[in-house]
């Protein structure tokens, strides 16, 4: 049983996400489709004598480790395995905080997997994916491994799906970020007239090519997020202006990503934007099979 593990916690899109009605829990229902990025953040746990959950961090800040949601799922596992030995997390944050793009979520999804390797794994995987649902909506997808799923409910139903043929992806990263709880206060704002949506019909095929997701794509987060943020909104229109297959705002913000055809269209509009509205990150979705954890 090894003393020391890392792991690769993978950030995601929202190529689609719809906001469902609020439930008796106070929580909204979904509907999205989840894509896996390359782009990741690094988590390390080691078996230490002390009990609990330590945190170190490098890069962004993350908030009171407290409520780290990577602490929290590596203290889920060790209550389910009888408290044997404490943890100390590494976690090396590349995924911007605040952008939608799931970065607390798959650090907490990595820890899952991380501290049950470390008790040998000793919690079966169907219950390590309910914990996964009850630290967050994303947290299911990103343990899940799936390189593409269609999900609903609080992110606990998944269709897993084959992954998306490659192309060239571009984010656009804001100033401003958004925290999520704010974003469904302006969501349920916008909704309070209770119109009902129309009748949709999802085709396995629909959901394999950029240009059938392209008509499909839309969130419902975008109106009330632009709405409230207009420097939001202009950087919107800004990479919609460079030609893009696909462009859309990611989860609830704000995170803002473009689908190109070419390497040479991303490199052009890349020129075209500069850095007048947000950082640029070229980015590709994770095609290949996720790596379990590994020895440190």
């Amino acid at each position: 049983m090894p003393d020391r593990v890392r792991l690769a916690a993978h950030a995601k899109l929202n190529l689609f996400l719809r906001v469902l009605a609020r439930e008796a829990d106070g929580f909204h229902g979904l509907e999205t489709l989840f894509a896996r990025l390359d782009l990741h953040d690094d988590l390390e746990a080691a078996r230490r004598e002390a009990p609990g959950v330590g945190l170190e961090v490098e890069g962004d800040d993350c908030g009171p480790p407290e409520e780290n949601l990577a602490v929290r799922a590596a203290r889920m596992v060790l209550e389910a395995t009888g408290h044997r030995f404490g943890v100390a997390l590494r976690l090396v944050k590349r995924i911007p905080v605040g952008a939608g793009l799931g970065g607390g979520s798959s650090d907490a999804a990595a820890a899952l997997h991380l501290v049950n390797r470390l008790a040998g794994d000793a919690v079966p995987r169907p219950e390590l994916l309910q914990f996964a649902t009850r630290l967050g909506a994303d947290v299911a997808f990103l343990a899940s491994g799936a390189p593409l799923a269609l999900a609903w409910g609080h992110g606990e139903r998944m269709l897993r799906l084959p992954p998306l043929p490659p192309q060239p992806l571009l984010l656009l990263l804001p100033p401003r970020g958004v925290a999520t709880a704010e974003a469904y206060g302006w969501v349920d704002a916008l909704q309070a007239s209770g119109s009902r949506r129309g009748a949709v019909s999802y085709e396995p095929a629909s959901l394999g090519t950029w240009g059938d997701l392209a008509r499909l794509a839309g969130n419902d987060f975008e109106s009330a997020v632009f709405a409230r943020l207009p420097e939001v909104r202009a950087a919107f229109e800004a990479l919609a202006r460079t030609g893009p297959l696909l462009c859309r705002m990611t989860g609830s913000g704000s995170a803002l990503f473009a689908v190109y055809r070419t390497e040479r269209d991303r490199e052009d509009a890349i020129q075209q934007l500069g850095r007048r509205h947000g950082r640029l990150l070229p980015a590709s979705l994770a095609t290949h099979p996720p790596e379990g954890p590994a020895p440190a």
